[in-house]
């Protein structure tokens, strides 16, 4: 059972931001570490960014360091990742999932349906 969804995604001009939301309900997501994935056309779906439970701790994947950032409300049942200085390369689809911080590997295999970013001039 899907207990998450992605929103917030749509197409930008290179250099722009953009803000999404994952809203996640239940266990395991509301207390455990989660995660931002991205899978664009024709590649394997890929980590981009973690956090803890309680948020003091994240992780980032090399190529979105100092451009993205990954916060959540456990309040609002709610993880954010805002995207600063947006690429043509970081055009996918972005899924949000309960995340193994250690491994960077997403907790089970249940997918939302995402959300698209584009970026392009």
């Amino acid at each position: 059972q899907v207990q998450q969804v992605e929103s917030g995604g749509r197409s930008v001009q290179p250099g722009e931001s953009l803000r999404l939301t994952c809203t996640y309900f239940g266990r395991p997501h509301n207390s455990s570490p989660l995660g931002w994935f991205r899978q664009a056309p024709g590649t394997e779906r890929e980590f981009v960014a973690g956090i803890s439970w309680s948020g003091d701790s994240s992780t980032y994947a090399d190529f979105v360091k100092d451009r993205f950032t990954i916060t959540r409300d456990n309040a609002k049942g709610a993880m954010y990742l805002y995207m600063n200085n947006l690429k043509p390369e970081d055009t996918a689809v972005y899924y949000c999932n309960v995340i193994q911080l250690q491994t960077r590997l997403p907790a089970n295999n249940v997918w939302g349906q995402g959300t698209q970013v584009t970026v392009s001039s």
